[in-house]
Parts: C-alpha cells; sequence; structure tokens
C-alpha cells in the first residue's frame, strides 16, 4: 500500500537551491533540510538561483507547485535577496508594496490548495562592520513579518537565527560556512557545510512553530 507523505515545497532563492554531488562545494538549505527530518515527511525543493518573489511567480514556477501541493503539504517561501537588486529591474520588487503583493500570492496559491503557506526571511549574508553583523534586508525583513502578521501566516526569522549563530561562533569560524572560504570573493552563497547548519536552523524554527509537521523534526547533534 502507498503511503501519501506529507510534502513540503521550497519556493525561494539559491541560497535554498539544491546543487547536488555534482557540486563539491556549494550547497543551499533546502538540499539538507531532510536530513533534519523523519522519512513521515518529504522536501521537494523548487528554489533556482536568480529568482525573486516576482520572477519566481512570473516564470509559472508557483502555478508549477500549486498543481502538485495538496491538502495538508506546506509551502516554504524564503523571498528577498533578489527583491533588492534594484539594478535588476525584472527581478527588484519594493518592500512596502510589491512586494508584500508578491508574498500575498505565495499565501493565497497555498491555501487554495488546502496546503499550509510558512514564511521564512532572508538567510544572512556574511556581512560584519566592527565586529557586528549586518542584516543587509531590513526593509523586506520587516516586510515579511507584516504580512505573516496580517495574514496569519508562521513566520521563522532565519535572518535573526543566522546572525545569532555568526554572532556565536564568531567570523573566522562563520566564514567557512561561506564559498567565499572558497573562492574569496563570494559572502551570499553557502559552502555544503554552512547549507547544513542553515538546515538546521529552520528545522529548529520548525519544531518552535506549532505546526503538526513540528513532530517530524529529527535535530542530530552534529550534521557539519
Amino acid at each position: 500500500m502507498t503511503i501519501n507523505k506529507t510534502k513540503i515545497f521550497l519556493a525561494a532563492d539559491s541560497t535554498v537551491q539544491s546543487y547536488g554531488l555534482g557540486e563539491k562545494n556549494q550547497g543551499g538549505w533546502g538540499e539538507f533540510l531532510q536530513d533534519y527530518l523523519t522519512d513521515d515527511v518529504q522536501v521537494i525543493n523548487y528554489a533556482i538561483g536568480g529568482r525573486s518573489s516576482k520572477t519566481f511567480v512570473e516564470e509559472g514556477r508557483l502555478h508549477k507547485i500549486a498543481g502538485e501541493m495538496k491538502e495538508g503539504d506546506y509551502l516554504l517561501i524564503q523571498m528577498g535577496h533578489n527583491d533588492a537588486t534594484e539594478y535588476k529591474p525584472e527581478r527588484y520588487t519594493d518592500p512596502s508594496t510589491t512586494y508584500k503583493d508578491y508574498l500575498k500570492m505565495y499565501v493565497e496559491s497555498a491555501r487554495k490548495c488546502q496546503a499550509e503557506p510558512v514564511f521564512i526571511t532572508p538567510v544572512a549574508r556574511l556581512h560584519c562592520e566592527n565586529d557586528q553583523f549586518i542584516n543587509d534586508f531590513p526593509e523586506y525583513c520587516q516586510a515579511m513579518k507584516e504580512i505573516a502578521k496580517e495574514e496569519n501566516v508562521v513566520f521563522i526569522d532565519l535572518m535573526e537565527k543566522s546572525l545569532t549563530l555568526f554572532e556565536s561562533i564568531g567570523y573566522e569560524e562563520a566564514f567557512t560556512f561561506f564559498m567565499a572560504s572558497v573562492n574569496e570573493t563570494d559572502f551570499t552563497h553557502f559552502t555544503k557545510k554552512g547549507a547544513k547548519q542553515m538546515a538546521k536552523l529552520v528545522a529548529e524554527g520548525i519544531s518552535a512553530t506549532k505546526l503538526p509537521i513540528s513532530k517530524f523534526v529529527y535535530l542530530l547533534e552534529d550534521q557539519s
């Protein structure tokens, strides 16, 4: 007998996408989220590089997810990195207007399928000034928080969680989480090691919610 597992769909950007074994260095947290969950749920990762909340919708990617989501599934949405690229108008959304409008589309799409939307703020970049790790997307984090409250959507503040982690381990160790440790230039994308740590933060965030899937979180002590 085939058991239909609860599915967790990921709609996000390159910091979440799966790079697979063919890419030995770079990783996204969606690649490793399943490692922190029991087999009762299945992660389906639609995250892809270079997409904003706007382009993900315009390219039909949200529509494709909606075609697969069913009652009891989940849609985890992390958008903001590419929304903030004002020099690329095809991606850009204004945090106080269009970004909020697009976020609502994700909520509506999930709920039409009787699935549960979950907002996840943009994950932190490695940006440190005067020994302080910086949130590069404060307006987008705040906008997502406001829509979460307005639409009664579960909210996981991955920005805060990642910044807190970096502060606790220090710059030298946080540096190993990022591709800059490989190529000296990329302070946005994660190494496999860093992606695993971000996945653990997301799993911890899920565990702290009252969502039914919280009971399926399986946090190993060390996934590094």
